[in-house]
């Protein structure tokens, strides 16, 4: 049978150093050492005790939407396009979307309320209901997202919370005891143990990964939780399963904290991350030489662990520091590098304008070199996360009898334009938006979405494509760069 990485999402699975001194995460609980039970066993029961009163469960509610849906005509099979209707056999209809509620985990990083859970939890939100170990329920507000992480910053409102210490998952061992801590089928406050079975591991699921292999009991509901090492510190937010059936039977993953803190302290004082980019693509040393042996090629790069570089992108932190294509990057700045996995971590806290160290091998010889870390449009100024108040404009979605009169499957009409980015462009009162960057718009919300794509692409600009009420039409450039 072909196994199936399954995301474990709320109560549906979907098939599927340290930067504290910046001030990103309070510690207050302070970790407790790991004891020996009599047997000889390690005592997981404080650990177990201290968690569980930190690990919330989130219920999630997406209200009703209307949306445009691709249907497929009916009689398109028997007419083709007789009539000349055109439309490939496919009808463009608004359906109203029900109600869905979901549920998932967290975990409590502070004692004024900043909780860490999954992205693809909350990424659908209208509503977040946050309910504390105590039964004590709190409404949620989402500071910040990261689908390249799959992490995810909400607040609720109180103090002195109880929290999680947060540990180093740099020190994790393969081998070393850990509790999977969160809501399982809605079962509250539910504990499992088990051990790391692998770390760095990619699973292909995110843009950025370096899992946290293990098989602690991990199930749908789990999302969100937490991973605590047995002195009782956190050491990873639970995203995934290993399943065939999607519910537990392989192995549970968990993002390293590591990458958590970076993506928090950023949401915290930007709302959006600074992502840094070193610019290559490449792959592990052992899967390069296993292709080229596949090939009938024979390779011998004086290492058989690292990472190696097929490509150098141009105006990267790469191409600045000279690294070349056929390099085999074996240390970053001071962290040894085996695997992609590795070095996409060590990149991962870094932020543009950081100077960084790397260690790499070329003809066999080892070289170092100095860079300073860029952003993917090439340069370090901070990115900044957009206010739809800049762009100056009130939005609606076209109403039925629009669309009938003027034929058009979908669109946005702008309804007030005040001075911001679109009156710059020269976008005015009246235009009906019809694509944004290529996409459909059919709601406000596939406008703010194509604002963020765009915010963190290389060219930052918004191509827009639209129609008068008179039918001519009309297209604009709108810059983000302030």
């Amino acid at each position: 049978m072909k196994e199936t990485t399954r995301r474990v999402l709320g109560t549906a699975a979907l098939f599927v150093g340290s930067f504290c001194t910046m001030g990103c995460i309070e510690s207050p609980v302070k970790a407790q050492p790991s004891v020996a039970a009599p047997s000889g066993l390690v005592d997981l029961t404080q650990a177990a005790e201290t968690s569980v009163n930190a690990v919330v469960y989130i219920k999630v509610t997406t209200n009703s939407k209307t949306k445009t849906m691709e249907v497929q005509d009916p009689f398109s099979d028997f007419f083709g396009d007789f009539f000349g209707f055109g439309g490939g056999g496919t009808q463009r209809r608004q359906i109203q979307t029900p109600k869905r509620e979901g549920s998932g985990s967290g975990v409590i990083i502070s004692s004024d309320g900043y909780i860490v859970t999954n992205n693809h939890v909350v990424s659908e939100a209208d509503e977040l209901l946050v309910k504390l170990n105590d039964n004590r329920e709190f409404k949620g507000r989402i500071i910040g997202t990261d689908e390249q992480t799959d992490l995810a910053l909400v607040k609720i409102e109180g103090k002195d919370f109880p929290t999680l210490p947060i540990g180093n998952s740099d020190d994790l061992k393969v081998g070393e005891w850990v509790l999977a801590v969160g809501n399982p089928f809605n079962l509250t406050s539910t504990v499992t143990a088990g051990i790391v079975s692998a770390k760095a591991r990619s699973m292909g699921a995110n843009s950025i990964e370096s899992f946290i292999q293990t098989d602690a009991a991990i199930n749908r509901g789990n999302s969100g939780g937490a991973l605590v090492n047995a002195k009782g510190e956190l050491v990873g937010i639970n995203a995934m399963i290993y399943s065939q059936t999607g519910s537990y039977t392989g192995y549970g993953f968990a993002i390293p904290t590591t990458i958590m803190n970076k993506v928090v302290s950023d949401l915290k004082e930007f709302g959006v991350v600074q992502r840094a980019q070193l610019g290559v693509q490449g792959s592990d040393v052992s899967l390069y030489i296993d292709s080229e042996k596949e090939k009938g090629n024979e390779v011998d790069l004086g290492t058989l662990k690292g990472v190696y570089i097929a490509e150098v992108l141009d105006n990267s932190t790469a191409s600045e520091a000279g690294l070349r294509k056929g390099d085999v990057v074996v240390e970053f700045d001071g962290k040894d590098v085996e695997k992609m996995a590795e070095l996409q971590e060590a990149v991962s806290t870094k932020r543009p304008g950081d100077k960084v160290k790397i260690t790499y091998l070329r003809n066999k010889k080892k070289e170092t070199t100095t860079a300073v870390m860029r952003n993917s449009q090439g340069n370090t100024k901070v990115l900044e996360q957009l206010n739809m108040d800049q762009f100056g404009a009130a939005l609606k979605p076209l109403d039925s009898e629009t669309k009938r009169q003027l034929n058009l499957p979908n669109g946005l009409e702008v309804i007030a334009v005040k001075k911001g980015k679109m009156a710059d462009a020269g976008v005015q009162k009246g235009w009906i938006i019809l694509q944004v960057n290529d996409k459909p718009m059919n709601t406000v919300e596939d406008f703010e979405e194509a604002v963020k794509e765009a915010n963190r692409s290389s060219d930052r600009i918004l191509w827009i494509r639209a129609i008068t009420q008179s039918g001519k039409l009309r297209s604009a450039v709108v810059e983000l760069e302030d």
